[in-house]
């Protein structure tokens, strides 16, 4: 797990200085004269761009750009109808639009990687604004990544990261971009493949993925996985996206049966190493004497997400003196599942709720008898402790999809592997 972190911090520092090029690349002022014809005319405003510094409100963004006073304070008052002024961040990209006399024209602010607020200098009142939140227009193009586990690449996400830099011609995603994919991907495959301790040297995988640019041309995000292909050990699994009747999608194999099973493979996202295993006498590292160890010991680091293995209802949230920070769930056919040693519990979770597959139970910790911050994840079937990780891999998998709609699944299953492994998506080489 600690990788994974590593590679959380290295996506956001390749994120960030992504983000500083290309502001640093553009003029953030742009002055001088406007020609007409062979006249230059001397010009009468000037545009800014740059990112919203830290600890800084937009009316002293607004002054530090000399806008006057009457003006800032008229834009602050219109935008804060339209928008809520505690969410403007720092680092995100804006743009100002101002006459050399103070007065604004239009101020543009990007509040996430699809929003944008635009304000604009109201022409029929003079000292007015008009404000917007404007979708940022994207292009969407179907496209096909496809890597291999090895020495270059050790992991998903560097794996993915260099499928994604490799598509010829396209606007390179950020790491934090290639980390959603490759959670996503895990996610598919969850009820078949521990990513913590399966993944193998020669490995492969191919993803079928909608990806856009927006109207700026930089990278506009990824949309979900269509389809898949994973290559683990020689075992050939393929994920095809499809929409029940019920409008709920999901994820099935060739023949139509679902991915998703009754168990995730581990209430951890990511790089989960079991450090201790189920069994009936343990030496108990702090107590220093041989008892049961009921359930699997799980490294990762203090915070780390734990998700629900299973849909449930949550049976106990608290302090246990050996577990620490303890959250328990009652699941379907006898099963319960406990989570120990968090650092946190979910907010909101309360004894009675239900929460789903893989919704956050809690934060890794090192709570109660504990050497160190790990999960100590146990599971019973009708009261009685079971060995998780060999009980995970007997569940079947959940409901395939129903006869009734087979003639619909076949034509998009074959339309999406026709995508995949055809020639009407572009491909990464």
């Amino acid at each position: 797990m600690t990788r994974l972190w590593a590679t959380l911090f290295a996506a956001a520092l390749g994120a960030a200085a992504l983000t500083a090029c290309r502001v640093a690349d553009a003029d953030p002022v742009v002055r001088g004269p406007v020609r007409f014809g062979n006249v230059a005319l001397p010009r009468d405003s000037e545009i800014v761009r740059m990112l919203v510094p830290p600890r800084t409100t937009l009316a002293a963004l607004l002054s530090d750009h000399q806008v006057i006073d009457r003006e800032a304070a008229a834009l602050v008052r219109r935008i804060s109808e339209q928008f809520d002024l505690r969410r403007f961040r720092a680092g995100q990209p804006f743009r100002l639009d101002r006459f050399l006399d103070g007065r604004v024209r239009e101020f543009e602010y990007e509040i996430d990687g699809d929003r944008r607020l635009i304000a604009r200098r109201d022409r029929r009142s003079d000292g007015a604004f008009e404000t917007e939140v404007a979708e940022i227009p994207k292009a969407r193009q179907t496209v096909v990544l496809e890597g291999q586990i090895d020495r270059d690449t050790p992991s998903l996400i560097a794996a993915l990261g260099a499928a994604a830099r490799a598509l010829a011609g396209a606007i390179a995603s950020t790491p934090g971009d290639d980390l959603a994919l490759a959670l996503s991907l895990a996610d598919i495959f969850s009820g078949e493949v521990d990513f913590s301790n399966d993944l193998q040297p020669g490995d492969t995988f191919r993803l079928l993925v909608d990806r856009a640019t927006r109207d700026d041309g930089l990278f506009g995000g990824y949309g979900p996985v269509l389809a898949a292909e994973l290559v683990n050990e020689g075992r050939r699994l393929r994920a095809l996206r499809f929409t029940l009747a019920d409008q709920k999608t999901g994820y099935f194999d060739e023949q139509g049966r679902s991915l998703k099973r009754f168990f995730l493979k581990s209430p951890l996202k990511f790089d989960p190493r079991i450090t201790s295993g189920f069994s009936r006498a343990r030496l108990h590292p702090v107590l220093d004497y041989v008892r049961a160890h009921n359930g699997v010991d799980y490294a990762a680091p203090t915070g780390a997400p734990v998700g629900a293995v299973a849909a449930g209802t949550v049976s106990f949230t608290g302090w246990t003196s050996g577990g620490g920070g303890t959250v328990k769930l009652r699941h379907a056919s006898g099963y319960e599942s406990e989570y120990l040693h968090l650092s946190a519990i979910a907010r909101g979770l309360r004894a009675g709720g239900h929460v789903a597959q893989g919704e956050l139970v809690g934060r890794v910790g090192a709570t109660g008898l504990a050497t160190g911050p790990h999960l100590h994840y146990g599971l019973k079937r009708n009261g009685t402790y079971v060995n998780p990780v060999r009980e995970h891999r007997a569940t079947p998998p959940g409901e395939p999809v129903p006869v009734d709609l087979m003639t619909a699944f076949n034509g998009e299953r074959d339309r999406l592997l026709g995508l995949m492994f055809g020639t009407e998506a572009r491909r990464a080489n």
